[in-house]
């Protein structure tokens, strides 16, 4: 990928001693002031390029610390010329240095591991909210999809802690008559879990900028199940 034009490869090293230089001037790369959209943990980049596909008046940045996968959804996208979407290989905890205050319109988590043990590590959790609330504009949209009832649970929570706006939740996605062009799109990890039986959760909600930010003091009970090729979601 070091050959895409679309790919962005940066070494932590390299970011601390030179920095990031579209960062603040992503639209000086995408050549136009349209919305900046981020997918988290973007794996096979199917959300970013589905949605690059169906909004043109966008611009798509997948981002993900796996090459392998996020290989597969640049090569589509340079295939199709989409001129919209882009990748970004690096840590999620690094976005900071690649995004500046008011840079980005909305967030998608599409399916992240629900890092049941380890608080800090959960793509929803007020760690990462603050970071998000910096780069988002100030009625910022955040986007999660997953099939983890624990996950759900938790970000619920989280929302209702710090009474952030929701736009929209379901814990059955698929049987929620939500008519919207999302449905469309499916990541590879949503198509096994729906194959499963399980029932699809999403929440979208608004991130605003907020001076504090509280964990939530909740009890959750673990998911139940095994996720294909990830780690156990039980201590067992």
């Amino acid at each position: 990928m070091a050959t895409y034009d679309n790919v962005f490869q940066y070494t932590f090293a390299t970011l601390t001693k030179e920095g990031f230089p579209l960062k603040g001037r992503w639209h000086s790369f995408f050549g136009n002031d349209h919305p900046i959209v981020l997918e988290l943990g973007c794996g096979k980049g199917e959300y970013t390029v589905g949605l690059a596909r169906k909004f043109p008046d966008k611009n798509f940045i997948g981002i993900d610390i796996k090459g392998a996968r996020m290989w597969k959804g640049a090569s589509e996208a340079l295939e199709e010329h989409l001129t919209n979407a882009a990748f970004l290989r690096t840590h999620i905890e690094l976005i900071d240095h690649f995004f500046a205050e008011d840079e980005v319109s909305e967030i998608w988590i599409t399916f992240p591991d629900p890092q049941m043990k380890k608080v800090n590590k959960r793509l929803t959790s007020t760690r990462f909210m603050k970071a998000y609330s910096r780069i988002l504009k100030k009625e910022g949209i955040v986007h999660l999809k997953s099939d983890s009832n624990f996950l759900y649970t938790y970000t619920r929570a989280m929302i209702e802690e710090n009474g952030l706006p929701v736009l929209f939740v379901s814990d059955d996605l698929y049987n929620s008559n939500l008519e919207d062009d999302i449905l469309e799109i499916q990541t590879f990890y949503e198509q096994q879990w729906r194959s499963r039986g399980l029932s699809i959760k999403y929440i979208r909600f608004v991130c605003p900028k907020a001076a504090e930010w509280r964990e939530p003091d909740i009890e959750i009970e673990k998911d139940p199940y095994r996720s294909f090729g990830r780690n156990a979601r039980t201590d067992n």
